[in-house]
């Protein structure tokens, strides 16, 4: 059961892991290079009304060369979407073994007929729910502190998927008082707030790169579950299928 569930697992991300970086390389990646365009605007404006600065800033070669090593990104092209394409396949991996190893833990086993469902809770707790706090950023936008980020993202996910869970184990009333509350508490206490800058990224371009990113999150995620749950399906359908005694 543990090597089909891990194989179809490892099917199920592959599928979805295509198909989103398919959709982030023409919807998603256009966008963040676009918002790169802005990097650095406000900056360019205080150095052109500070001149003695910029001109600190070339006498010294050793900070700018240790800022540009800091910065590294893959090269536009090949190496920019081989690394996307990669570090997708490897998060939809993840995911998928995530949701696994709960359907088993928690005796829920996943198939065809709730495969969706199984997808449409892990985009409600590691996508929607976090995106109501923390909506996606392009570069160049204001942020809050990093690791207080990644702790209210990390609680979030966390308390919305349990309960997604306590709700598929029980339908009695006190479960739904107790994962209402587990849903909005982290949103009571509030993700860390962003600085009070301005942003030179154009307001559209944020919406537009929010949705995008959300819709295909949403595409991702049904589409795992529901690989998931299929292939899990003929792989059990085979084991029961085969005679008595047969070696894997």
């Amino acid at each position: 059961m543990i090597r089909n569930l891990f194989f179809a697992a490892l099917v199920a991300a592959f599928c979805a892991g295509l198909v989103a970086a398919t959709i982030q390389q023409f919807r998603v990646v256009p966008l963040i290079l676009h918002a790169e365009t802005f990097e650095g605007e406000a900056g360019h404006s205080h150095d052109d009304a500070a001149p003695a600065d910029h001109a600190h800033a070339e006498a010294t070669p050793a900070a700018h060369d240790h800022g540009d090593a800091a910065q590294w990104a893959p090269a536009d092209g090949f190496e920019r979407t081989a690394y996307t394409t990669l570090a997708t396949m490897l998060a939809a991996a993840g995911f998928a073994l995530v949701i696994g190893a709960v359907s088993m833990f928690a005796n829920i086993p996943i198939t065809f007929a709730n495969g969706f469902v199984w997808g449409l809770a892990g985009y409600l707790a590691f996508s929607l729910a976090p995106a109501f706090g923390l909506p996606p950023e392009l570069p160049g936008m204001p942020a809050g502190d990093l690791a207080a980020r990644q702790l209210w993202w990390g609680a979030t996910a966390l308390s919305t998927a349990g309960a997604c869970l306590l709700l598929a184990k029980t339908r009695a009333g006190w479960a739904f008082a107790v994962a209402a509350a587990l849903v909005l508490v982290p949103h009571i206490v509030g993700a860390p707030a962003a600085p009070d800058e301005a942003s030179a990224v154009p307001a559209h371009l944020a919406t537009e790169f929010a949705a995008v990113t959300l819709g295909a999150s949403m595409v991702f995620w049904l589409l795992l579950g529901t690989i998931f749950g299929k292939v899990n399906d003929v792989l059990a359908h085979r084991s029961l299928a085969q005679p008595a005694g047969a070696t894997a």
